[in-house]
């Protein structure tokens, strides 16, 4: 269990807490390209770490992320109009650029409009887009300070028809969804289907886990999973984050591996991969204390994806939902994700469909803010434990001027999680080699190209 002390600090991420100064320490996911697609269109409003923000592309396809408020007379600059590289207030036709300066007055004498946009500029971030994402820096750079590297997420570098990205809301705090990511022992119940016969579980297991390939995800991985229950875990740290595996038995004489990875302030990815196989990852990042948008990837390294994998990512597969044009998924808490009590007495164990859509009900369920201080944890949860003292340490280094894990080491963050059976008895380094080529997990990139 945390102290209430602890889960305060773990689960807060507005501006002035210390998770959230951590999170502004680093790049972090904000929107999709595609939610800005052509230059000088509308405006989107985001909210992110508790703060009320204005995203658009410019005439020269440049994105600003700004304060929405005209520092005039206050009016939302999402009314505005985004003309020739500039918001203008829609009130009396103050402009703004990207970068929050202030380029035009019309209401204000030309002689002295000049000290006067001095004095208008509005908060601005520094973003990029990367990996089909818009990406943003949070933090206060004094001095004209550049902001650090972006981190070199496989996801991001591989061409663009290997990758796959998205979005989905989750209606609870970050924490306990990115808990639920590390936490990989859960696929035992979560996920399990239900049958009366092998021929049955067989045929359940593959739609359970549709999105993945079977190679990835087969009937006997998920078998595996039902039969062993108490996976044991490995947890290493790195300069980016966790490398976390867990195993559990197999056929006689084999472990199966699941590995996964925490990366730096809030990305994991997911345990199931096999060699040559589609990867799938996630990022957390906060709207507010009581929600967040989970940033999902998938790509493949080595091809492009298929059109039955974009299919099924589309319409809820592997670490999507089947959601509606907002990013919203169709099963959610307002609507308890759909839950069929006759499938789950005869078909799956939560008669909700979908990996995904189980997670969330599962995560919401633990409350907008869950209470860990009055939590009973065992052994299995030795991933959540070590992601905890991550957040809290690092969160605690930069209240005192510290570098956050892997904010300056881009390259720290280019790992793969990912699944493998290995003889019982086999060390976790020796897997992680045997599998990945590295203790760590780390890649060497080939043919690589950034986008």
């Amino acid at each position: 269990m945390l102290s209430r002390e602890d889960n305060e600090t773990l689960t807060r991420t507005g501006p002035g807490t210390a998770m959230g100064q951590l999170f502004r320490s680093y790049w972090i996911p904000v929107l999709l390209s595609e939610e800005l697609p052509e230059r000088d269109g509308p405006q989107v409003r985001v909210r992110i770490l508790g703060e009320d923000l204005l995203a658009f592309r410019d005439s020269e396809g440049r994105i600003g992320l700004v304060e929405p408020r005209c520092p005039h007379r206050g009016a939302d600059l999402y009314f505005g109009r985004n003309e020739e590289g500039g918001v203008r207030c829609a009130y009396h036709g103050w402009k703004f650029d990207v970068t929050g300066q202030c380029l035009d007055m019309p209401t204000v004498p030309p002689e002295t409009a000049q000290t006067m946009c001095a004095k208008a500029r509005i908060r601005a971030y520094p973003t990029r887009e990367w990996g089909g994402m818009v990406w943003a820096y949070m933090a206060e750079l004094a001095g004209g300070a550049e902001p650090p590297p972006l981190p070199q997420m496989e996801f991001a570098l591989v061409p663009g028809e290997h990758r796959y990205v998205s979005k989905k809301l989750q209606e609870c705090n970050w924490a306990q969804a990115a808990e639920g990511g590390i936490d990989t022992a859960h696929f035992s119940f979560l996920h399990m289907p239900v049958a009366r016969s092998e021929a049955e579980f067989a045929e359940r297991a593959l739609r359970a886990v549709r999105g993945y390939n079977a190679r990835t995800m087969s009937q006997d991985h998920v078998r595996w999973m039902r039969e062993d229950p108490r996976p044991r875990y490995q947890v290493k740290r790195h300069a980016a984050g966790l490398v976390l595996g867990a195993s559990r038995q197999a056929d006689p004489g084999e472990h199966y591996w699941r590995i996964a990875q925490y990366l730096m302030p809030c990305h994991g990815y997911t345990p199931s991969a096999t060699e040559g196989q589609t990867y799938h990852g996630q990022s957390w990042v906060p709207i507010d204390d009581h929600s967040c948008w989970i940033f999902c990837y998938s790509w493949n390294p080595e091809r492009p994806l298929t059109e039955q994998e974009r299919s099924s990512y589309v319409t809820g597969g592997a670490v999507y939902p089947a959601r509606d044009a907002n990013y919203v998924p169709v099963r959610n808490r307002g609507n308890e994700y759909l839950m069929d009590r006759r499938m789950q007495k005869l078909e799956n164990f939560t008669g909700i469909e979908g990996v995904s859509e189980q997670d969330a009900a599962i995560q919401d369920s633990q409350g907008r803010i869950a209470d860990r201080t009055r939590e009973l944890l065992g052994p299995t949860d030795v991933a959540v434990v070590h992601f905890r003292r991550l957040m809290l340490q690092s969160a605690a280094g930069v209240a005192k001027g510290e570098s956050p894990p892997g904010r300056d080491d881009p390259a720290a963050y280019l790992v793969r999680g990912g699944g493998t059976i290995a003889p019982v008895g086999e060390a976790f380094d020796d897997v992680m080699r045997r599998r990945f080529g590295d203790e760590m997990g780390r890649v060497v990139p080939k043919d690589m190209v950034s986008a």
